[in-house]
């Protein structure tokens, strides 16, 4: 079979499960971006990471869904609701909470969602999310952020290890104590040193597969919880 044809063969599969998706489906029923939304609702489902009046922060938050997902949840915990309203609510005073989104693509604003683009590996795009933070510090960081990936798998898994070294050392510095870091990473060539990595930093490592993410799919998030430091900005 020629290469051509395998291509529009995978096309034509990856179409084909993309319309039949029920996350997909729910997705567009319920105005999300994209199925994330709900990878990520059942990581705080499961682990209870939002509560009332918290700062967040979205990390490779293009097209937005993880944002959308954060805000709604936030409005919802603010009017006394036991969860995300399943469309976006009427706008709202804060209630104290905030959602700083960063991608280096350029997204769509959320309504209620501090959007900022930029390369999480430049040090002036950091230094102005750092800035936006300001001296408060966070109680959740979320990172959906991940390369595109070549095929080879070293390579991959070194970009791979690079984002979640940021997105570790990023919350290191600004989460609170007991603040949690959701991270997603690929089972394969260096997980296990990811999973040590946050074990050295967090008190609490868990891992977990959402059932929103494709059975096919290489992908699991790593949350850290308890940051093993003397305080925000601290280090081990």
């Amino acid at each position: 079979m020629s290469a051509g044809r395998r291509s529009a063969k995978v096309n034509r599969a990856w179409l084909h499960d993309h319309v039949t998706d029920p996350y997909v489906r729910l997705a567009q029923k319920e105005g999300y971006r994209s199925r994330a939304a709900y990878k990520l609702r059942e990581i705080d489902e499961a682990l209870g990471l939002t509560k009332a009046g918290q700062v967040a922060v979205d990390l490779g938050a293009a097209p937005g869904a993880w944002s959308q997902y954060l805000r709604r949840r936030y409005e919802a915990l603010a009017a006394g609701r036991p969860g995300p309203a399943a469309a976006a609510a009427p706008p709202q005073a804060s209630a104290g909470w905030r959602v700083i989104a960063l991608d280096l693509l350029p997204m769509e604003p959320v309504q209620g969602v501090e959007v900022f683009q930029g390369d999480f590996r430049d040090e002036d795009v950091a230094a102005r999310l750092a800035e936006a933070i300001g001296s408060a510090p966070v109680d959740l960081v979320v990172s959906d952020m991940a390369p595109n990936l070549s095929g080879v798998e070293a390579s991959d898994a070194a970009r791979v290890s690079d984002l979640v070294e940021l997105a570790v050392d990023f919350a290191v510095t600004h989460l609170k104590p007991e603040g949690a870091l959701v991270c997603k990473v690929f089972h394969g060539s260096g997980y296990s040193q990811l999973v040590e990595r946050f074990k050295r930093q967090f008190r609490v490592v868990k891992a977990i597969k959402p059932k929103a993410s494709r059975d096919r799919s290489a992908e699991t998030f790593l949350v850290g919880r308890g940051v093993r430091a003397t305080g925000a900005g601290g280090r081990p």
